[in-house]
């Protein structure tokens, strides 16, 4: 990678940029199913906007991250740390998870926060090839009767959400489009 790559490709406006894609980032996760478009980075391929985008509004020094499968690049390294200065850690560790579903691994491998404190989990980024409002039905606190999204694996998503309020939460990104999926939300199989 060269030092241009590595210093290239975070916000341009950095005040403005962070707080539209937290303000994003946070409806989302307040509005489980619900699509938003989120830009404003252009990290290192194969890492999408959205995701990017997360990473740089969410991380900084103190924020664990974990680099899954091909996402754990020395590009992709190099970039992420300029930017935020999050330090990159095993799965076990982590803060902020990032993969496709399958290189993520099973979900026992990350922390799902204890009785005292159960903000003490990971959140995982799952980078989708697609993302639609179809497929499980979401139930739960900021669903006004139900919402749907193509989720990768429901019974492990069903598993995540009966330990409430422990539990992993998730965005998911494709692209510049993200939704979420918080460890709150109830999901059925797909309508």
């Amino acid at each position: 990678m060269t030092a241009q790559t590595q210093f290239s490709g975070g916000f341009q406006n950095i005040p403005v940029d962070s707080a539209h894609a937290f303000r994003a980032a946070m409806t989302v996760m307040a509005r489980p199913g619900e699509i938003r478009s989120l830009s404003g980075a252009v990290p290192p391929a194969p890492l999408s906007v959205a995701a990017g985008t997360l990473l740089l509004t969410l991380c900084d020094p103190e924020t664990k991250v974990h680099l899954a499968g091909e996402l754990d690049t020395d590009a992709l390294r190099e970039w992420l740390t300029f930017h935020t200065g999050a330090p990159l850690v095993p799965a076990a560790e982590a803060d902020f998870a990032v993969g496709t579903w399958g290189e993520i691994g099973g979900l026992d491998r990350y922390r799902i926060g204890t009785a005292e404190y159960p903000d003490r989990s990971t959140t995982l980024i799952v980078e989708r090839d697609s993302l639609d409002q179809s497929g499980a039905i979401l139930h739960g606190p900021g669903i006004k009767q139900c919402a749907g999204l193509n989720l990768p694996d429901i019974p492990a998503l069903q598993r995540n959400a009966a330990l409430f309020p422990l539990g992993c939460d998730f965005f998911f990104t494709c692209g510049d489009k993200v939704a979420a999926l918080p460890r709150s939300t109830q999901i059925s199989a797909e309508g």
